[in-house]
This record gives structure tokens, sequence and C-alpha cells, in this order.
């Protein structure tokens, strides 16, 4: 209907002029004209030509409000939406009644513009029941990513049992411990006890118990009384058991329900860089999984191979950003997209380099230092992927290549590094409010190859090269003071490896041992202050680049399969290559 057209029908509506039906709504009247209605309504279509006598003019619809009603001829005739977040839900049910299709789909997009962790259960309730699959996924996706949070709400306990199995079954829900779904079941139960205990035996086997502390297993869900009084529960329990007692792998392994992880919350993704015995970098991209401690392939990239880069992961994308092909120098940068899996080239910085430090901050990623095959540079550049604009900045005290940096309190710290003459001891910080680097105390010990993050309010300095010489040394900095200490060593010195912090703990990932490359993998624990053994690479390796990875809608695609055999081989058909990620320097 033109837009004129559409002006002059609802004048003639509001003046009652050749109007031939009343929609009646608790004894409010609503004159109107039969064929505007029937026009965007399905329901009002067939009222007026199948369901009634023609001679009838007046419909009583009690079904909505008033208010609601006037809304509905009101966008039958002009079209307009006057959504908001007090009308939204009376709105789209009445029109899913009413099977008013394009009312209710801007309801949906209202919805989905404004769905967050307060409203997720809600509107997957609705959705759930007056059918709108996209928006559905979308709000039980938000439940599964933040459960933590909205499991403590007060429209948790009001899911029915079959909503409860649906989310507690999923491997989507991101848990960080397999407690708080437990507990949030006991007190979904106790919001309605007499009614909902006898739910428990049914719910309770999507609870993965043998992933608990065997300790908390024992206190609080062996010796609970709605369990203990339950005998489909014992069962359940003395299965559970069998898994803390034998170990996973020797009881049905990683695929047992009762065993099987969630997705990770964040995984570590790795990016190319040069395999031990091989004249050339690869460009596969590979994914380790901290909740089951394996590295698996995931893409192999159609991007050209290139080492010595650095990566960052900022808005659903991985930035590629510089590094090396071969023997030419780069200052090209490419991201790829998480949800598409398809690499798209960027705007390229102003500099070549290679061995850069990449760090994001506030929206934004920075490229610091690096080597442009004839010096080792202070400049930096910084990245508006809203602009698609690369800007310098001021420059560094020092010249760095093979430097670390990250990201702490608003500034920018990067440590250590090459200047062409020295191993440096240096470092400093970046404040993006005043365009300044200044300098903070040095470090005890000249390196580059290390690596540099933040980790619980410090920054740490882990391993790295001094003339040849690989190091297992490991020193934080406290803003607060100004100072650096020495924490535990590294079990194995490397230098030029990854480093990252995934579910608070450290991890350092292969590398150079200063006579061979390694696939050995670490990780710091801050409350003990002792590293320990993860799951090594398939391959020894080192010049990666490597960041952590969160957040994603599609975190399935990237994680170690759930459901099917033991063999993580390639998604695309290819042989397994697990993969370290690499130093930012």
């Amino acid at each position: 209907m033109a837009h004129g057209s559409a002006m002059v029908f609802d004048e003639l509506r509001l003046q009652e002029e050749l109007c031939d039906a009343v929609i009646r709504v608790q004894n409010v009247d609503f004159n109107v004209h039969r064929i505007i209605l029937s026009g965007c309504s399905e329901y009002f279509r067939s009222l007026f030509t199948h369901w009634s006598h023609p001679a009838d003019q007046v419909y009583q619809i009690d079904q909505v409000s008033p208010d609601t009603m006037r809304q509905i001829i009101k966008f039958a005739y002009v079209g307009s939406e006057e959504v908001n977040m007090q009308n939204v839900e009376e709105l789209f049910i009445a029109c899913d009644f009413l099977k008013v299709t394009g009312l209710m789909e801007a309801c949906c997009r209202f919805m989905k513009e404004h769905l967050c962790k307060d409203n997720c259960i809600d509107i997957w309730q609705l959705t759930e029941t007056f059918v709108c699959p996209s928006l559905s996924a979308e709000a039980f996706h938000l439940i599964t990513q933040h459960f933590t949070e909205v499991s403590a709400s007060s429209a948790f306990l009001k899911l029915s049992v079959q909503q409860l199995l649906k989310l507690t079954e999923t491997d989507q829900v991101l848990v960080r411990d397999e407690r708080t779904v437990f507990e949030a079941v006991l007190r979904w139960i106790d919001y309605s006890p007499e009614e909902r205990k006898t739910y428990l035996s049914k719910i309770l086997p999507n609870v993965r118990l043998a992933l608990m502390p065997p300790t908390y297993f024992m206190a609080n869900v062996r010796s609970n009384q709605l369990v203990m009084c339950d005998p489909e529960c014992q069962d359940t329990l003395r299965e559970a058991q069998t898994l803390l007692d034998e170990g996973p792998v020797c009881s049905g392994g990683l695929y047992h329900p009762l065993a099987r992880p969630r997705l990770p919350v964040s995984i570590i993704l790795a990016i190319g860089g040069w395999i031990k015995d091989v004249p050339f970098p690869t460009n596969a991209i590979d994914v380790y999984d901290i909740s089951i401690d394996r590295w698996v392939q995931v893409i192999n990239s159609d991007k050209a191979p290139r080492s010595n880069q650095g990566a960052v992961f900022l808005n659903g994308s991985v930035y590629c950003v510089a590094g090396r092909e071969g023997e030419e120098f780069l200052s090209s940068v490419h991201r790829f997209d998480l949800a598409t899996r398809t690499w798209h080239q960027v705007a390229s910085m102003k500099t070549r380099r290679c061995w850069v430090s990449i760090t994001s901050l506030n929206g934004r990623i920075y490229a610091i230092g690096g080597f442009d095959i004839q010096i080792r540079l202070s400049s930096a550049e910084c990245y508006d992927p809203q602009t698609n604009q690369w800007t310098e900045i001021a420059p560094m005290h020092e010249r760095r290549s093979q430097a670390s940096c990250t990201t702490l309190q608003g500034k920018v710290y990067i440590c250590g590094g090459f200047n062409g003459n020295h191993f440096l001891s240096s470092a400093e910080y970046y404040s993006p409010e005043t365009n300044q680097w200044t300098l903070m105390a040095h470090m005890s010990t000249s390196r580059c190859g290390l690596g540099v993050v933040a980790f619980e309010e410090q920054i740490y300095a882990v391993g790295g090269n001094n003339r040849g010489t690989c190091l297992d040394i490991v020193e934080a900095y406290d803003p607060r003071t100004n100072s650096w200490h020495r924490v535990t060593s590294l079990q194995t010195a490397r230098s030029n490896f990854g480093i990252a912090v995934v579910n608070g703990r450290l991890f350092v990932i292969g590398g150079l041992s200063g006579i061979t490359y390694i696939s050995e993998v670490e990780w710091y624990d801050l409350v003990s202050g002792e590293w320990s053994d993860a799951s090594s690479m398939s391959f020894s390796r080192f010049g990666l680049s490597c960041c952590v990875v969160s957040g994603l809608n599609n975190m399935a695609d990237y994680a170690a399969p759930r459901h099917s055999s033991l063999d993580l081989s390639n998604r695309s058909g290819g042989p397994l290559l697990a993969i370290a990620s690499g130093s930012n320097g």
C-alpha cells in the first residue's frame, strides 16, 4: 500500500467513513475496513471470509487488550510500529494469535536488539511457546554463555522441567566448575520442592558429576537428602563414583555423559609458524581446548603461510598483523572471521614489521616495534577497526624487536627485546590518553624472545633468550610499587614461545630450547606457585602467533569434539596437526 493511500484509508477509519466492520474488544469498538485488516492478517482474512456470516458486522475478540488491538489496527493501516519494553511481550503474543506477521517480526527485531542477561530467560520462554526460532536460539545461547549469573535470577526458578533438562544437557553451558550447574538445579527444586523433587532423577544425569572435585562430590552430592532418598539418583551416583575412581579414560572416556566436559569458556588459537625439519612455515590454525587438555587442528587456511607475525582477538575476529612470508617482511594485515571461517584483508600498516609485538586495548589494536629488514624499530601504530585505518602513535624510548607486550589497567606494557646491538632489560608503558611512553623499572635480566602477559593485576615476563642462552627465569611486575620480583622458574628453559592466560592459568607453549624446537607445554598456578605439565603439541615449533578467544556463538566448531570417537582428526579431512601458539615478538 502506497504511503499516501495508507494515510487516506486511515483517515477514513478515524472518521468512521466507508467502514464495513466493527472489532469489539472488552466493550471497546474499533470501526475498520475488512479489506485492510485482511491484507495484514491471515486471522482476519479467515474471520471475514470463512468463520462468519457475510451479514455479520460486529466481531468480538477478547483475547487481546484494547490498547494492543489499537496498535495492531494502526499497523494494518499505516505500518507504524510502536514497540517498547512495556508492550512488546503482549504485542508479540497478540500478533501470534492474530497472525499479524509483519508486526510480529518487528517485535522479534526489537527483542533481539534488547536481548541481555536480565531478560534472556523470559525471551527464551516466550519464543519457545510462540515460535520464533532465530530469536529463541539467540536467547538460549545467551543463557548458556552467562549461566552462572542467569541461574541465580528469579526467572531461572520459573523454567519448566523440559526447559531445565534442555539447558543442563547441552555442552554449550559455559561454567568454570560443574558445581555451579548442580547448585542451580538444587535451587530450582527448592523453589517448589514437593512438585519438583521427583524430577531430580531425570535432571541429575545431565550434571557432569565425574568432573567435580571428589571431596565436593562426597560432601555435597552423595550426602544430599534428595539424592539419598531417590533410588534412580543412587544409580547415577554409583556410575559417577566409578568414573571418579577409575578415571574418565578408563571408564568410557571423554564421551561418557557424566564425564564429558562442557565447551570451554575460552580457547587458545594458534596460527602459522615454523615446524621442526620443515623448510617453510605452516598456515594451519589450531586450538588448545583447556577443558580436556587437548590440541586439535580446526582448519587449514588458504592464506599464505607466514611466521613471526602478531595476532589478536577482537570483536569476533582474529587479526594477523605483519610478520614474514619467505624472505619478504610484511606490513599487511588480515582478519579471520571466526563465525564464517573466512579471511579478509584490511588496511596495511605504514611500516613493515617482523617480530612485531601486538595487543589490543579499548577496541583498538596496537602494533609495536619489530624489524623492517634494516633496523629494529621504536615506532608504533594503532588500528581502529571502525575506520579501517592505522595511525602512528608516539615512538618508544627503545628500539625493540622480539619484545612482548600486554595490557593492564588501561595501559600498554612492553618488555625486553633486541635493539640490534644489545639484549634489553628495559620496559615501558604507553598511555593512550596522553600518547606518551613512560620508562619503568628494569627487569633483572636482559632478554629477547620472552613472553609477557597480564596475570592477576601484575605483568609477568617469562623465559626468553640472552646471547644465545634460553632462560627459565620468570619475574612479575607490580605497577603499584614499580618493582619486579622473581617467581618460580619454568620447568623448561625456552624462548620464542606462546604465552596466554586462560581460566586463571598462565600457559607457555612450545618455542626454542636453544638447541632445538620444543613441543612441551606448561602452566603456572598462582596459588601454589608451581608449574605443571599440560598436553604437549604434536609437533615441535616456534614463531607462531596466538591469542585467547572467548564468547563465540560457534565455539563447538573450534573446541575438540565431544560426541564422536577419540580420534581428533582434522575436521576438513586432513591429519591432526596440534600446534602451539607463538610469541608476540
